[in-house]
């Protein structure tokens, strides 16, 4: 069933226990089977990220593909007994979206919580775009689990974000007040990155305030580079709806040569990665400006697993081509896309006026406990 507007309601997929629903629920959440091995992972995303309160609204946004997982999370809502309402999408709109269901736009407007746990389809950042401009004008606490997975839900969502966000503020206090920063990897990875004093860092390290929305799992610092030089090697993970097509990409890794912070090559043994990257960078003319540089801070992820949710939390380096999240970075350019790269095993120094500080060896931080 497709529904575009209001004039025909669907009702949410399932309403809390104080609120009422005007029709019948197409899917009702609670009703959805959920391996009880996700409850740790919902646990921590409701109560220890999101710090949902009972007197609090929540949107949970779903499909479905990851339907089972936004059960999991439908059920801790509920036992926490705060209002909440869920959707899923296919039921709303046909996919992929030209556009964030107005029936979900509106619900975030009386919320202070949302989740969005969906398996991206192609071309629609647009839809998820409209979704977090409301919650950057409405500062919600917003989880943005994009693409995730059963994998997901029991290796880093169960993580001890608290640790993790100790390990990033540590590494936020460094980064921003490092001109620089130089990374290296055994791969062929030599980047140098200046900062701009302009733009902002942002720690997301899956405790999630009014702030900065985050993704779940969380665990990075990043920012708005002023500008990129070098070779960044892709052995780890290419993302949006890419990640899906190719997953790690370890054996065929994608060389990116970057000057004046923009692509000018791309390269790889996947000659189909390699059309498939360039064509997605080149979709408008920023497309392929490097808009994120950020340090992956989740020592609970052990591994890459071939899904950016996860992987570019993995402790190093990951950088974004495409818009620079300017809303909270300073950035005063745009991009209608937006692509994370990750590689494995960095080397990672931060010039500041005392010098050079080399904070990661080998994928190993060098700071903290």
């Amino acid at each position: 069933m497709s529904v575009n507007s209001l004039e025909n309601p669907v009702a949410p997929v399932l309403t809390g226990q104080t609120a009422q629903s005007p029709v019948q629920p197409l899917t009702d959440l609670l009703m959805v089977s959920c391996p009880p091995q996700f409850a740790e992972g919902a646990r921590n995303a409701v109560r220890t990220c999101l710090k949902v309160q009972p007197e609090e609204r929540v949107t949970l946004i779903t499909d479905r593909a990851c339907l089972t997982i936004a059960a999991s999370m439908a059920v801790e809502l509920e036992a926490l007994g705060c209002t909440w309402h869920g959707f899923v999408l296919e039921e709303l709109a046909p996919r992929p979206l030209d556009g964030m269901p107005q029936i979900i736009l509106e619900d975030m407007e009386s919320a202070q919580v949302s989740i969005f746990a969906v398996e991206v389809q192609p071309n629609e950042l647009r839809s998820r775009m409209q979704m977090t401009d409301v919650v950057n004008r409405r500062r919600m606490r917003h989880a943005h689990m994009v693409n995730i997975t059963p994998e997901i839900m029991t290796g880093g969502m169960r993580a001890d974000f608290n640790a993790v966000d100790q390990l990033s503020q540590l590494v936020l206090d460094k980064v921003r007040k490092a001109s620089y920063i130089r990374a290296t990897t055994a791969a062929g990875t030599d980047i140098h990155a200046q900062m701009n004093p302009d733009y902002r860092w942002f720690k997301t390290s899956g405790i999630i305030s009014q702030e900065k929305w985050g993704n779940l799992p969380g665990g990075e610092c990043f920012t708005a580079p002023g500008e990129v030089n070098g070779v960044f090697v892709v052995d780890g993970v290419v993302g949006d709806f890419l990640c899906k097509t190719y997953g790690l990409i370890t054996a065929h890794p994608l060389t990116i040569s970057i000057e004046g912070n923009r692509i000018v090559r791309a390269t790889s043994p996947n000659k189909q990665l390699e059309q498939d990257f360039w064509a997605y960078t080149h979709t408008d003319e920023n497309s392929n400006r490097v808009g994120e540089f950020a340090i992956g801070t989740n020592i609970g992820v052990e591994r890459v697993i071939g899904n950016i949710l996860q992987d570019e939390k993995f402790p190093g380096v990951h950088i974004a081509f495409g818009d620079p999240y300017g809303a909270h970075t300073g950035a005063k350019w745009k991009s209608s896309t937006h692509i994370d790269v990750v590689g494995l095993g960095f080397n990672i120094w931060l010039g500041t006026a005392a010098g050079e500080e080399q904070i990661m060896r080998d994928g190993e931080f060098l700071i903290g406990a």
